[in-house]
C-alpha cells in the first residue's frame, strides 16, 4: 500500500531529497537515515541485477520483483522507475497496478520511444504527446488509492528542446500527473524557466556526471522544485569503494587500513541477523 506520507509532505510544501538504491544493501542503508522517499533507480537496478546498460532490456518482472523486495525490507516510501509503462496503455495499467500491489508510493513514467534509454545519455527519441497523455490518463485511472502517485516525465528536451519539453510537462500536469519531471535541462537558467512556466510539483534529477547542474536541496527548494532524486549518488560510491578494496586487496595481498570498511558486527545487525540469533536462542532446545 502506497505510504500517505510523501503526498502529505508534498501538500505541505516539503522538499524531498530522496537517495537512489539499487538492491537491498544500498536501501537497507538509506532506510536508516531518515530520507523521506527512497529511489528505486532503473540504471543502477540494471546494473546490479543484470550487469547490463539500462536500454529496456530489462521487464517489468525483472523490475517489480527486486523493487517489491525493497519495499518489504525497508520502512522509508519509495518511488520506482517504471521506464516507458513496459509497453502499450494495457501494459501500463498492468505496471501500476503491480507497483502499487507491491507497496510502492510513487510511480515514474517516461515518454520515450521503446527500447528506451538511460535519459542523460545520447539518441533518445519520444513518442507523441497524445501517446503520453493516454498512459497519463491510463496510469491515474488505473491505481486503487489516490496517495498513489504517477511521475510523468518527458525526455524531449535533449531531442526536441526546452520549449517543447516544458509544452509536454505542462499538458502531464493538465492530465492529472501528480508530479512533472522534465528530464535533463542543462542548464540553471533552463532549470530557473521550467519551474516558472509549470503549475505543479516539479521532479529534478540530479545525476553526478550528468547533462543538470547539481544543486542543493535548498537552492532547488526555492527555485520551486519539490523533489529531487539522487539516482547514482549510491551504485557510483560503491563502485568507487569496490574499486579501492579490491584494488588494495590485489596490491597487498590481505586488506590495509587504508581501505575504510563497514564494520562486520553492525553490517550483520543491518541485515537482521539478531532476529536469527534471538530465535535460536529461544527454540534452540526445541526438538
Amino acid at each position: 500500500m502506497a505510504d500517505p506520507k510523501l503526498k502529505e509532505a508534498l501538500k505541505n510544501g516539503e522538499f524531498i531529497l530522496a537517495p537512489g538504491v539499487f538492491d537491498l544493501i544500498s536501501a537497507l542503508i538509506a532506510d536508516t537515515m531518515n530520507f523521506k522517499a527512497l529511489y528505486v533507480t532503473g540504471y543502477g537496478t540494471v546494473a546490479s541485477y543484470l550487469g547490463l546498460p539500462d536500454a529496456g532490456i530489462a521487464t517489468y518482472r525483472d523490475m517489480v520483483e527486486r523493487i517489491g523486495q525493497i519495499v518489504k525490507r525497508t520502512t522509508t516510501p519509495v518511488i520506482a522507475d517504471a521506464d516507458t509503462g513496459y509497453g502499450g496503455l494495457l501494459n501500463v495499467r498492468h505496471t501500476v497496478q503491480g507497483y502499487e500491489a507491491a507497496g510502492v508510493t510513487a510511480i515514474q513514467i517516461e515518454d520515450q520511444e521503446f527500447p528506451k534509454k538511460c535519459g542523460h545519455t545520447p539518441n533518445r527519441r519520444v513518442v507523441p504527446l497524445d501517446d503520453m497523455l493516454r498512459k497519463i490518463q491510463v496510469a491515474v485511472d488505473s491505481r486503487q488509492s489516490n496517495d498513489f502517485l504517477v511521475i510523468a516525465r518527458t525526455d524531449a528536451r535533449t531531442a526536441l528542446g526546452l520549449d517543447e519539453a516544458i509544452r509536454r510537462g505542462q499538458a502531464f500536469a493538465k492530465a492529472g500527473a501528480d508530479i512533472v519531471f522534465i528530464e535533463s535541462p542543462e542548464s540553471v537558467e533552463e532549470m530557473q524557466a521550467i519551474a516558472q512556466a509549470i503549475n505543479a510539483p516539479l521532479f529534478a534529477n540530479m545525476v553526478n556526471g550528468g547533462r543538470t547542474p547539481l544543486l542543493a536541496a535548498s537552492t532547488l527548494h526555492k527555485m520551486g522544485y519539490s523533489v529531487a532524486i539522487h539516482p547514482t549518488i549510491g551504485f557510483l560510491a560503491a563502485g568507487a569503494a569496490l574499486r579501492n578494496a579490491y584494488g588494495d586487496l590485489l596490491k597487498n595481498g590481505e586488506t590495509s587500513a587504508s581501505v575504510d570498511l563497514y564494520p562486520f558486527a553492525e553490517f550483520s545487525q543491518l541485515l537482521g541477523f539478531q532476529e536469527v540469533w534471538d530465535f535460536e536462542k529461544k527454540y534452540a532446545e526445541v526438538r
